[in-house]
């Protein structure tokens, strides 16, 4: 069966390694049709967060030029913080001829066992983790019982471009006034000038 890769985030702002990401899981996977970006709605609690449409309209714009990617509002338009497994389950019943994974960080890996309702998370859904620093998703899942007991959720991404830069550094960068060219995508970039975000 054909997938759709969810890919999660505050996307504050998105970056190139954001994007990198997803067109390597396109191209490393040849069932994967598509990665759908997933930007955080307002109500989860993150310093610093700008305002959800910001976020989504910057995504667009880079999404809306690769056929493979999209974005979605299914977290944006929530009176509440949606956990994973809820946008997942309900992603699921709105593309019923796909089967719908996940992707996430190894420094989210981590931290997994502390999820919402994490035993329906990895028993309904595979999960793609990319490695973050110096991180070694074998060493990890290893070194946890319950990652270990679970293994079969887990797909380490084929020959991942590591990439550590982050969207807090972006965001350091344009407060300090210096430039995020080659960080984020040119549209993004401009978007950012025009609307004088994260400048304060």
């Amino acid at each position: 069966m054909k997938q759709i890769v969810v890919f999660g985030g505050s996307f504050n702002p998105p970056l190139n390694s954001h994007f990198l990401l997803a067109q390597q899981v396109v191209d490393e996977y040849k069932n994967i049709e598509r990665v759908l970006f997933v930007p955080v709605g307002c109500q989860y609690q993150k310093d610093g967060l700008i305002s959800d449409q910001h976020r989504y309209q910057m995504l667009r714009l880079v999404c809306d030029k690769n056929e493979m990617f999209e974005v979605s509002t299914i977290e944006i338009y929530k009176q509440r913080q949606f956990y994973t497994i809820e946008t997942l389950t309900q992603l699921q019943k709105e593309f019923k001829n796909y089967e719908i994974c996940f992707m996430m960080g190894s420094d989210n890996l981590k931290e997994l066992e502390t999820w919402s309702r994490v035993d329906e998370l990895v028993q309904q859904f595979k999960i793609y983790i990319f490695e973050r620093g110096n991180d070694n998703i074998e060493e990890i899942i290893k070194n946890n019982d319950y990652l270990m007991k679970n293994r079969k959720a887990f797909i380490k991404m084929d020959n991942q471009i590591k990439s550590d830069l982050s969207s807090t550094l972006a965001r350091k960068r344009i407060r300090a006034q210096k430039s995020i060219q080659y960080l984020a995508p040119e549209e993004v970039v401009t978007y950012i000038k025009e609307n004088n975000l994260y400048e304060r």
